[in-house]
């Protein structure tokens, strides 16, 4: 099982041994921590909430509530998820607790009211991930469609996706979309990945959290 936790304060903590000490005795077997930090500072961010300021994922062979409470300890205002990850585009593999050469960002999507739920995810699993892939310049792409919301707090997220970017990406818009430099690409492939957006309501309403990204092994 796969949980991912929202936190709103300080995550530096995060990457200390011993948060991975307590990660590992409450029963994780991987962990991976995106933080907003310096190096990603000029991106983009927004949400219709509180500022998300950290993102930790846990692997758990067990229930999601002992490795929750782990997390529970640096926020207890944490927003939490089970989910079913899955890999369209697998992120290249980075040692032990070394910083990801990428501008990790993560959406934290809701479903349109009038949407079905059923129809909401196949849009965005089938026809949107094609889209997302060819209209940007990522090569890493995770998405997590939400099982169940594990909090009071974050009950309206349906799904939270990954897209790993190149560095350049944070300055360069031709670097963001892979359009080569081509400023009539670049145009196409916005107007595409917004149009695409927009047809399963990912164009508003949604969490923004640009970050840099570790994993680690426990």
């Amino acid at each position: 099982m796969k949980v991912i936790a929202a936190l709103h304060g300080p995550g530096p903590a995060l990457l200390a041994p011993a948060f991975r000490a307590e990660a590992a005795a409450a029963g994780a077997t991987r962990l991976q921590v995106n933080l907003d930090d310096d190096a990603v500072a000029p991106a983009m961010r927004f949400g219709p909430g509180a500022p998300i300021t950290a993102v930790v994922s846990m692997w758990t062979d067990g229930g999601p509530e002992t490795v929750l409470d782990v997390v529970r300890r640096h926020d207890p205002d944490v927003h939490a998820w089970s989910v079913d990850e899955r890999e369209p585009l697998v992120p290249p593999a980075v040692p032990d607790g070394e910083r990801a050469d990428a501008l990790a960002n993560l959406a934290f999507l809701r479903r349109p009211a009038t949407m079905p739920h059923a129809a909401w995810l196949t849009d965005w699993l089938q026809r949107h991930t094609t889209v997302a892939i060819e209209a940007q310049g990522t090569f890493g792409y995770v998405q997590n469609p939400v099982l169940a919301s594990l909090t009071p707090g974050g009950g309206d997220v349906a799904g939270i996706v990954e897209e790993l970017f190149p560095m350049a990406a944070l300055s360069d818009q031709h670097a963001f979309y892979g359009s080569g430099g081509d400023d009539a690409e670049l145009q196409r492939r916005f107007t595409r990945l917004m149009d695409s957006c927009a047809r399963f309501g990912a164009a508003d309403g949604l969490d923004l959290v640009p970050t840099s990204r570790y994993m680690f092994a426990l």
